[in-house]
């Protein structure tokens, strides 16, 4: 451990191999979602090595740098309910599941590991299933257990997940949500699910793709919380070592670009949908196991980086007021590896109460409820949550109408005004 905040492991997290080559290095940042009061402005945020490491032996690409669990989850201010985008996500998602996995539904057992304010079992509870969460962010986990879904604010482990079926039973589904890729124990969690699962039981995932952060530049999806990037070929390896067997995996659109895979016992009763197969092989088309895939990622975030920066400064230089939309922890990515702090961001707003006034991780840039676009009237609106920046452009278009300008930084930076917004009401 690294001053008692992080630590650097040797190994790879599915293989245990030590053949590590680093193929990526970011700037260094301070925890993605480490907002700070202003009380706390005078206490400067260690920055942490931001480097991804491919493994030789069985392809899986990871951060080796691990911050302490309980410095990034146990105050975490991410909650999916605050997002419609998410919300209809989850609706299709839990009604998917159900209709292809669980043909006897009613009183089935859910357990969601990360399961957050609660959004996504709150769609399997309306389809008359038992739902139960785990998730360590202490406030967040008591609002849920408070708003009707009963979560366990702890972290989801093989202890855990044997306490579990002692008292509910075991679960016909088991989820985890962008967050199979935060953990850095993963043989430990697989064991649990493994334990916890029913026989005909199902463990559905996503996690951000690694063909999409790649095909799509999406180099900000990268930051402390997310330790894995995943591709297929490796998972499938992984779970078959651990009597697990990945039965379907498809890519849906969020994030920018993610992966929901499906996985049962390794005697399960689900047919294998061949979906596996296809996407392995699209993944060696792709270059995900070659080094050079890589190098060639790096220069390409370098050109947006150079192109972003060239046009932020030449606002700034004429006098322009900048400011920032959204505080996803992909921002403190972006921020830090494209050099914008508060010599460039004015202020940043977002629509979660929980992050208006703190101040950004590190940067420390004020962060406000949307309605200050209004009052303070920037010349220009800087999307850093640019995967939601369609719904976030319509919801203000009366900022574009009284003058004002988008810049989408990415996958590609695209300024859009008045004139220029496409889907119009």
């Amino acid at each position: 451990m690294t001053g008692g905040l992080f630590r650097r492991r040797s190994s790879c997290r599915l293989c245990n191999a030590t053949r590590l080559e680093k193929v990526l290095a970011l700037n260094p940042s301070p925890p993605a979602n480490a907002f700070v009061p202003e009380s706390a402005l005078c206490h400067p945020q260690p920055l942490i090595p931001l480097e991804l490491f491919f493994c030789d032996i069985c392809g899986h690409v990871q951060l080796l740098d691990v911050v302490d669990a309980e410095v990034l989850f146990n105050d975490y201010v991410y909650v999916s309910g605050t997002s419609p985008v998410f919300v209809k996500h989850f609706e299709e998602y839990a009604k998917t599941i159900v209709e292809s996995y669980v043909s006897d539904a009613p009183n089935r057992m859910v357990v969601d590991i990360g399961s957050n304010d609660g959004t996504l079992l709150k769609q399997f509870k309306s389809l008359g299933m038992n739902v139960l969460g785990v998730d360590p962010a202490q406030a967040i986990s008591a609002r849920a257990s408070a708003d009707g879904v009963k979560t366990l604010p702890e972290f989801f482990t093989r202890d855990l997940a044997r306490q579990i079926r002692l008292k509910y039973g075991p679960a016909s589904i088991i989820t985890a949500n962008n967050v199979f890729a935060h953990a850095d124990n993963l043989v430990d969690i697989t064991n649990g699910i493994r334990d916890l699962l029913a026989p005909d039981g199902i463990f559905v995932f996503e996690v951000s793709y690694l063909a999409d952060v790649l095909g799509g530049t999406l180099f900000d999806t990268i930051y402390h919380e997310h330790l894995a990037y995943h591709s297929l070929k490796p998972l499938k390896q992984f779970f078959s070592g651990h009597r697990m067997e990945m039965i379907s995996a498809r890519r849906v659109n969020t994030h920018g670009g993610s992966l929901r895979g499906v996985v049962q016992l390794s005697d399960g009763p689900h047919a294998d949908d061949k979906s596996i197969e296809h996407l392995v092989k699209e993944e060696a088309f792709l270059g995900l196991q070659k080094v050079e895939t890589f190098q060639k990622f790096g220069r390409e975030i370098t050109k947006i980086k150079d192109e972003l920066n060239s046009l932020l400064i030449e606002f700034k230089d004429a006098g322009k007021m900048i400011a920032g939309f959204g505080a996803p922890a992909k921002a403190t990515t972006l921020m830090y590896h494209f050099n914008i702090g508060p010599e460039i961001l004015d202020f940043i707003v977002d629509d979660s109460p929980l992050k208006q006034g703190l101040y950004s991780p590190g940067l420390h840039i004020p962060i406000f409820h949307p309605s200050v676009i209004y009052s303070k009237k920037p010349d220009v609106v800087l999307i850093l949550a640019w995967n939601f920046a369609k719904p976030i452009m319509q919801n203000h278009i009366d900022y574009l109408d009284q003058g004002g300008t988008f810049i989408v930084p990415l996958p590609k930076v695209e300024i859009i005004n008045n004139e220029k917004f496409p889907n119009r009401i």
